[in-house]
């Protein structure tokens, strides 16, 4: 593979077919919210059931996000995350037949296994796509397309149930996947499968322990019984330490524990881990607040959320350059102290606050995170190895994925002991930004922009 990533008109055309890959997840990812209340009417089924809907799809991300990273490494990036589109495009059609709740997830498990197949390959590709100078600006660009596609899930899904049905908010990621399919046919670098044996041991672990600690933590918060929650987490917990155990001893391992070894890496993961939680506890306790709290109708608090998303496809690719130019260390610390400030400013709100007064305030924490998170995932990238990009991208993907899951966890069970409507889960996403902008501190003397370790 090129060093200096593709040629043009080449490079363009695979960034568009990347672009689409990126819009299909986060579409798919985001939309099912909206279509959940329909679901459960035409399904026959109650609302918090419906949620599953949306719940499997995380739950099959996160406990196949790794392996699929482990698969592609060895049959072909470029191929298996093509694969990963075809299971979700045909698997999207199957929605169409879906008559019961039961067999709506089976496809939404098929659905999250494809989209976890192609997230499991993005950042090795785009690693393969552009020149190392250049690394930054490639991952900013597909920030901007994620934030984008984020942003317009919502309005897109109230649109399509507007005039269709419920199955046609599924479809509206498919044209996607045709086209970065068509496209990413000749463009999309062709890399070569890595050698050795596929580690299937760490893969059930794998698969085993998100299952276990996931399930018990949604048990916790939802279940009846805490006891047998807690003895599942504890489970888990075993199994996870015979999973790492096994990890150890393997040359190519599922769970990457050997880009551990690098402190660089190790301190970007822990700080993208709160950081996660500490943007999901924004974004999922803030319309509670504001409805219960100060009275801002539905249609309102979308509104007055709508600026951090679009601060973010703003930022990003502006965080990438610099990426691309200073210490990744200042500029992620720098990000975390705006959204700081941010979380603050949102925590300690005026007593009768105006749609203006939130709106600039999820702004301002919307540029913090747009300056650590692109700057993140770039300098993991930067640090790993070329033979082991597929790893480190499924290793930043299942960060996220795992971040998102225990921020809404977290916030599920704030509102669960009646403080989640309030102030709290804003002061400990606070407290989650602190601790990561510490961790970017720490990695100042460690690596430079363009630096490949």
């Amino acid at each position: 593979m090129n060093e200096d990533g593709l040629p043009q008109p080449r490079r363009l055309l695979a960034i568009i077919a990347l672009s689409m890959g990126t819009a299909l997840t986060t579409i798919d990812g985001a939309i099912a919210t909206v279509a959940l209340p329909t679901i459960a009417r035409d399904l026959h089924v109650d609302g918090s059931a419906a949620v599953l809907v949306v719940t499997v799809y995380q739950l099959t991300l996160l406990m196949t996000m790794l392996p699929c990273a482990g698969i592609g490494d060895r049959i072909g990036l470029k191929r298996f995350y093509q694969y990963g589109q075809m299971l979700f495009a045909i698997s999207t059609i199957l929605c169409f037949f879906a008559k019961s709740l039961p067999f709506l997830l089976v496809v939404r498990a098929m659905q999250g296994l494809g989209a976890a197949a192609t997230l499991s390959m993005m950042a090795a590709m785009i690693r393969n796509i552009y020149p190392s100078s250049h690394l930054g600006r490639g991952l900013g660009v597909n920030s901007v397309v994620a934030s984008s596609s984020a942003a317009l899930a919502p309005t897109l899904g109230g649109f399509i149930l507007l005039y269709g049905q419920w199955p046609w908010v599924f479809a509206a990621a498919v044209p996607f996947a045709i086209l970065s399919l068509i496209l990413g046919r000749h463009a999309l670098p062709d890399i070569p499968p890595s050698e050795g044996k596929f580690d299937l041991v760490g893969s059930v672990y794998n698969v085993i322990v998100f299952g276990l600690l996931i399930f018990g933590l949604e048990g916790l918060v939802h279940g009846d019984s805490p006891i047998v929650s807690l003895a599942v987490m504890g489970v888990g917990v075993l199994v996870a330490i015979r999973f790492v155990k096994h990890e150890l001893q393997e040359e190519r391992p599922i769970l990457p524990v050997d880009l551990f070894a690098s402190k660089l890496i190790s301190l970007s993961i822990a700080g993208a881990l709160l950081v996660f939680m500490a943007n999901v506890s924004l974004t999922l306790s803030m319309p509670f607040r504001l409805q219960h709290l100060y009275g801002f109708t539905p249609a309102q608090v979308g509104a007055v959320m709508t600026p951090m998303p679009l601060t973010l496809m703003v930022m990003a690719p502006i965080s990438a350059t610099l990426a691309d130019k200073l210490n990744a260390g200042i500029l992620g610390a720098s990000g975390m102290f705006v959204f700081v400030i941010g979380l603050l400013l949102m925590a300690f709100l005026p007593v009768h606050p105006t749609s203006f007064d939130v709106a600039w305030r999820m702004a301002v924490c919307g540029v913090g995170v747009a300056l650590y998170l692109p700057t993140n995932v770039r300098l993991v990238m930067a640090a790993t190895p070329r033979d082991r990009a597929a790893a480190a991208g499924g290793l930043t993907s299942t960060t996220r994925m795992t971040g998102q899951t225990l921020g809404a966890t977290m916030v599920a069970a704030l509102l669960a002991i009646g403080i989640g409507d309030g102030r709290a889960p804003v002061l400990i996403a606070a407290a989650f930004a602190v601790i990561g902008g510490l961790f970017s501190l720490g990695r100042i003397k460690l690596g430079k922009p363009g630096q490949s370790l």
